[in-house]
C-alpha cells in the first residue's frame, strides 16, 4: 500500500520540499512507495487527512520571523482527530523570480501572506511602490511569469529550478536564520501509524513536545491566568502561547499551547486533568519529536 502524503501545491513550494525531507528520512529504513499529493490550500491539505484521502499531511505551523500559519491553526481546531506525529524545522531562503531585467521592471509582486511578510523589510526597501498580492502558495503564479509584464514571485531557488525562471534576487527574507516548523499530520489513533512507519528509526532527540488548543468555559477576569498556572506549578515550559479568535463573536479566543513534556508525563497527566475543569473545549494535537532537516 502506498504512502499518500497531501501538501500545498503546486509543487516546487516550501511544503513540498519540507513532504521530500521526511520521505528521505523515511526512506532510510523504509521501501514503502510514496505518493505526495499536492492540494490547493493548507486547509485542504488537512481536510484529505481528515476524510481519508491521504494518509498524511505535511504542513507549515509556525515560521521564526512571521509566528503561527493561522490557517494551519484554524484547520487543526476545526477538523476533528487530526494528530500531529512529528515537528520538522526547515531553514527558508526566498527569492525574487521574475523574466524582467531589473527591479525598476517590476510592477507586481506575488507570493503566499507569509512569504511576503517575511520579505516585508526587503521589499519596503527596494520595491517601495510595487503592488503586493497575496496568493495560495508561493509556487502559484510562477507559470504566468512569461506572459504577465513586470510580475514577480517570491519563492525558493528549488522552484526557479523546477519552472526554469531566472533570480533576480536571492537572500531577501528580512532575517538570515529564517526557518520554519513543519507539522507531519495524520488522522486519529497513531499508535499503528508509529509501528508501521517509524519501528526502526531513532529519534534524533529525546526531548518531546505536545501540542494543544481550548476554549475557556467563560470569559471573566483571571480565567486564563488558572489554565496557564497549571504548567507553571507543576514545572512545564510552554514554549508557544498565543490566541485565534473563535470566529463566534467578537472578544472570544482559543489559546493554542505548545509544551516540553510528553503527553504520557505524569506530570503532563496531571496538568491535562486539571485543565479540563477550566475549559469549554480540549484539544490534544499529540506530543511528538521536533527534527531539523540540517540532521535529517
Amino acid at each position: 500500500m502506498n504512502l499518500s502524503i497531501a501538501h500545498l501545491g503546486p509543487p516546487g513550494n516550501y511544503s513540498e520540499q519540507a513532504a521530500l525531507f521526511y520521505v528521505n528520512w523515511l526512506a532510510k529504513t523504509q521501501s514503502q512507495q510514496v505518493v505526495l499529493c499536492p492540494y490547493p490550500s493548507i486547509a485542504q491539505s488537512l481536510k484529505a487527512v481528515a476524510q481519508s484521502n491521504a494518509m498524511l499531511a505535511v504542513v507549515p505551523a509556525e515560521n521564526s520571523i512571521e509566528g503561527s500559519v493561522t490557517m494551519t491553526m484554524d484547520a487543526m481546531w476545526q477538523l476533528d482527530s487530526l494528530h500531529i506525529e512529528l515537528a520538522l524545522v526547515m531553514p527558508i531562503v526566498h527569492v525574487l523570480i521574475s523574466c524582467v531585467s531589473s527591479l525598476d521592471c517590476i510592477k507586481t509582486v506575488y507570493s503566499h501572506p507569509q512569504a511576503l511578510a517575511q520579505c516585508q523589510a526587503w521589499l519596503e526597501r527596494f520595491l517601495p511602490d510595487v503592488q503586493l498580492i497575496a496568493t495560495n502558495s508561493t509556487t502559484e503564479t510562477l507559470e504566468k511569469l512569461k506572459t504577465e509584464e513586470g510580475a514577480a514571485t517570491i519563492s525558493s531557488q528549488r522552484a526557479a529550478q523546477l519552472y526554469n525562471l531566472p533570480i533576480l534576487a536571492a537572500g531577501i527574507n528580512d532575517h538570515p536564520d529564517n526557518c520554519t516548523r513543519f507539522w507531519v499530520v495524520s488522522f486519529g489513533s497513531t499508535q499503528n501509524l508509529n509501528q508501521d512507519l517509524n519501528q526502526d528509526l531513532k529519534p534524533i532527540t529525546n526531548k518531546r513536545h505536545t501540542s494543544l488548543a481550548f476554549s475557556l468555559r467563560a470569559n471573566i477576569p483571571g480565567a486564563l491566568v488558572k489554565a496557564l498556572q497549571i504548567f507553571a506549578q507543576l514545572n512545564i515550559n510552554l514554549s508557544r502561547v498565543e490566541s485565534r479568535p473563535t470566529k463566534r463573536s467578537l472578544g472570544e479566543y482559543l489559546f493554542f499551547m505548545d509544551l516540553e513534556a510528553d503527553i504520557q508525563d505524569e506530570r503532563m497527566q496531571t496538568a491535562l486533568k486539571e485543565l479540563s475543569t477550566y475549559t469549554e473545549v480540549l484539544k490534544i494535537f499529540g506530543s511528538y519529536n521536533v527534527l531539523s532537516t540540517r540532521e535529517m
